[in-house]
């Protein structure tokens, strides 16, 4: 009898694609299909709940990425992609690894860097201390102005909307009357791109919180100043607040454009390189966010699980964004098709979708949302247990004759 050897996917990364793409391929191909999982992070960080911390609002959850490739059926290799072999059909990862592979999926995501010198950079690597030195600033009337400024290049801004909206409502709330907000960006509208809808209920939200919103702006940022075209107007500011700039992580054998993004058609697939693909912000599709990650990882899967003979009709990558706004009170849920992608815009301060994660996907969405169940209730668990280890200690020694105050 011949052994039928199942075809390899290789996927590159330990982000939002990449457990995407995992849970995706597993769900639509069985096992009809090896993974193995590449990534040289120990565990996946919910990155967009990272707004919240310095609030006390939530916090970013970590989830170990062993247990999620031992759960999916997937080799865990800790490693990273240091060049592809399209001819011989192998990864070389930076520790001199050869991985072959039938399928490979680079999900690898965007490097980040600060925009702009003497900022508060709000990105990959959160700068806590930073953040609540502004906020204890703000709160003891240490600054007079203090503005949020988007890179000029960046598409998705709406974690710094947040950022502002929180930090002007705890300001207030705490009764700094003399600090001013202002929010900079190229957008005509706040967060236009999610419709008209949307981008009047985040102006009613800032102007509420008093934040003067500048928009259609580039931006540099010369020592405490703020040089704003066209126009050349300029605002003495004493605190600056960005988002990083993202890059693409080069690969070796993989094209890339000038940015080092990894162009790919609508189905995921890397022009040139038979078998291969990408997903997430590591391509160049120019909205780097969450939601759309998953969207094009699920394009991916389904690519694959075809290939590998699941009764799986491929469907192209039609973008529907929907983001989140965490603002200190009510959240605000946005939803609107982009870049062809269908859907009439919306917004509510309801869910507009299931699970109302930060993170709206077909599979990791509800995947960390069960893992966030079990964690409550095992929490919940253990504090009954020591609840009731307590009340049989005390039990215990009030029968051995012992006053209990």
């Amino acid at each position: 009898m011949t052994q039928t050897t199942l075809p390899r996917v290789v996927i590159a990364g330990g982000g939002v694609a990449a457990l995407e793409t995992l849970i995706a391929l597993r769900d639509l191909a069985g096992d009809r299909v090896d993974i193995t999982l590449v990534a040289p992070e120990e565990s996946f960080t919910y990155r967009p709940m990272t707004v919240a911390v310095p609030f006390s609002a939530g916090h970013a959850n970590r989830y170990g990425l062993a247990r999620i490739a031992t759960e999916f059926d997937a080799r865990l290799v800790r490693d990273a992609v240091a060049s592809v072999d399209a001819k011989e059909q192998a990864i070389r990862t930076r520790d001199g690894e050869w991985i072959s592979y039938d399928h490979l999926v680079l999900a690898t995501g965007a490097r980040a860097t600060p925009a702009y010198e003497r900022a508060i950079t709000f990105g990959e690597d959160v700068d806590e201390e930073a953040l609540h030195g502004l906020l204890r600033d703000t709160e003891e009337n240490y600054v007079d102005r203090v503005a949020f400024v988007v890179p000029n290049e960046t598409t998705w801004a709406l974690p710094l909307y947040e950022l502002a909206l929180m930090t002007a409502r705890q300001a207030w709330s705490m009764g700094a009357d003399r600090v001013r907000f202002l929010f900079v960006t190229s957008e005509e509208r706040p967060l236009a791109m999610l419709g008209p809808q949307a981008s009047e209920a985040v102006a009613e939200l800032l102007e509420s919180a008093a934040i003067e919103f500048v928009g259609s702006a580039y931006t540099q940022v010369e020592h405490n100043c703020l040089i704003v075209d066209p126009g050349g107007r300029s605002f003495d500011v004493d605190r600056v607040v960005s988002l990083p700039r993202l890059h693409g992580r080069r690969i070796s054998g993989v094209p890339a454009d000038a940015e080092g993004f990894v162009p790919v058609d609508t189905y995921g697939r890397v022009a040139g390189l038979p078998g291969v693909y990408a997903a997430g912000d590591g391509t160049a599709f120019p909205i780097k966010q969450g939601g759309l990650a998953t969207q094009q990882a699920d394009a991916v899967a389904e690519s694959i699980a075809a290939a590998a003979g699941a009764p799986v009709e491929p469907k192209p990558f039609k973008p529907v964004l929907r983001g989140m706004l965490l603002t200190g009170g009510d959240d605000l849920f946005m939803r609107s098709g982009v870049a062809g992608g269908q859907g009439e815009p919306d917004v509510a301060t309801h869910a507009l979708w299931w699970p109302p994660a930060k993170i709206a996907s077909r599979y990791l969405a509800p995947f960390l949302f069960g893992r966030d169940e079990v964690a409550t209730i095992e929490h919940i668990r253990g504090d009954h247990l020591a609840v009731e280890a307590d009340i049989a200690t005390t039990a215990d020694v009030q029968a051995a004759g012992i006053a209990v105050s």
